[in-house]
């Protein structure tokens, strides 16, 4: 009786694992496209860097941009300087 108690239990709990996992949504999904560097920089003062180890072209910057490639590439367009920190202040 034990046995099957504990071969029951074990497969309640795997299925319930199986169907209760909630499905991970793409960070993708929530990416925003900006339509200056002023409402970017409201989020995001310093910024957004396309990867951590980019360095800034343009000079001193007074805030640490935030790293995301995928927010980076959807707001490609605001990198003037072309230095993959979009919006740098």
């Amino acid at each position: 009786m034990k046995k099957l108690s504990m071969v029951l239990l074990s497969a309640t709990i795997a299925f319930s694992f199986t169907y209760s996992v909630a499905p991970v949504e793409s960070v993708d999904a929530k990416v925003k496209v900006y339509s200056n560097c002023k409402e970017v920089n409201k989020v995001y003062k310093g910024g957004i860097a396309r990867t951590s180890k980019v360095k800034n072209k343009g000079g001193k910057t007074n805030y640490k941009p935030y790293v995301s490639k995928a927010l980076y590439d959807a707001n490609k367009s605001r990198d003037r300087d072309k230095d993959l920190i979009a919006c740098e202040r």
